[in-house]
């Protein structure tokens, strides 16, 4: 089932900020399209089911899970066609792969720092290729790119994922100077501390208080920006937003 608001495309959904982002939109009517590669689809179609749940109650929406790989230019052509095809319009897409790992710079191999750019910058690059050819047409749609500290400063430890996240930025200021003057809002959010999810609590016994003390980043609380940014009106756009817990040092 879609929805008439049309398909909004989320790139990269996990257990923290990309599946609180399909939430929002589907709350906000949109018929949800999530990736993950194929060998987590599983995971992604617990939480489409999750997520229909929710609209049975009345506070969640339509989605759907595609095992995809985003580094792949077929599967990303082959996959926007689908929902094209098969859901509607695409309204909404939002790139939100990571890739974030740390190797000291003489323990980065070739093959750790490709992988990292193919996943967090290229794969960027796909998506948003794809998005625009099929909203510059219509002349309307809204292109998110999540960021992260890295996309603006390099730091020990951390010279392929600064590197991609950096190029990520340099795409999105890209994308949105050109696809602006068509109708295009495309937006960057630099997301920069701790978010809470799996990783940060396999890693840190203090998450709790850390919440209660509003010093760590909330995954809906970072979504309720991807859809504010959507709904801004075109006379008013913010291209860059930057997220952070009030506590954060920056």
């Amino acid at each position: 089932m879609s929805s008439p608001k049309g398909a909004c495309l989320v790139v990269g959904v996990g257990d923290g900020v990309g599946g609180a982002i399909a939430k929002a939109f589907a709350a906000e009517g949109y018929t949800v399209c999530m990736t993950r590669r194929p060998r987590h689809l599983d995971q992604l179609e617990a939480l489409a089911a999750e997520i229909r749940a929710l609209s049975e109650k009345g506070s969640g929406g339509q989605a759907r899970a595609y095992g995809v790989d985003a580094r792949q230019e077929a599967e990303m052509i082959a996959l926007v066609d689908r929902i094209e095809a098969e859901v509607g319009p695409l309204e909404v897409v939002v790139f939100n792969i990571g890739a974030n790992v740390r190797f000291g710079l003489t323990e980065t191999t070739a093959q750790v720092f490709s992988k990292v750019w193919e996943m967090a910058c290229f794969a960027g690059f796909l998506t948003a290729r794809e998005a625009a050819r099929v909203m510059v047409p219509r002349g309307r749609g809204t292109i998110l790119f999540t960021g992260a500290s890295a996309s603006l400063r390099g730091k020990d430890g951390f010279s392929a994922f600064a590197s991609a996240k950096a190029g990520l930025r340099a795409v999105a200021q890209s994308a949105a100077r050109e696809l602006g003057p068509k109708g295009i809002h495309v937006a960057h959010v630099v997301v920069d501390g701790a978010i809470d999810g799996v990783f940060t609590r396999s890693m840190r016994e203090d998450v709790q208080g850390l919440l209660e003390r509003d010093e760590i980043l909330k995954p809906a609380e970072i979504a309720a920006n991807y859809v504010w940014l959507h709904r801004q009106p075109r006379s008013a756009w913010t291209h860059e937003i930057d997220l952070r817990p009030h506590s954060e040092t920056w």
